[in-house]
């Protein structure tokens, strides 16, 4: 009975941090395609690498078929934006952005 109660006890906390993890990937990920449309590639990675690493977050406490597709995404765009590929980054983060959304 104990380990029911901790476990009904526990269940909210996990899912308010998988919240708390996808709503910080969906704001880094915001403005990663506000950087990104400005052309500021420096500060466009650095939000998208840091969506990257909220969504793994997401994913690892509470796995979720939009989430995996969003990380997808995130690498991607991530790999775009290391080659000076401002605009195919930038398109990749918009699509990871809608997966977030979906996963919330």
């Amino acid at each position: 009975m104990l380990g029911f109660s901790l476990a009904l006890f526990l269940m909210p906390q996990i899912s308010l941090a998988e919240e708390d993890h996808i709503d910080e990937a969906i704001r880094h990920t915001k403005q990663a395609i506000v950087q990104g449309h400005a052309g500021h590639s420096d500060s466009f990675l650095d939000h998208a690498k840091e969506a990257l690493v909220e969504a793994r977050a997401a994913e690892n406490a509470n796995a979720n078929p939009h989430t995996e597709e969003a990380i997808t995404h995130l690498d991607r765009a991530i790999a775009e934006g290391k080659q000076g590929h401002g605009a195919a980054g930038t398109t990749q983060a918009e699509v990871a952005l809608e997966h977030l959304e979906q996963a919330k």
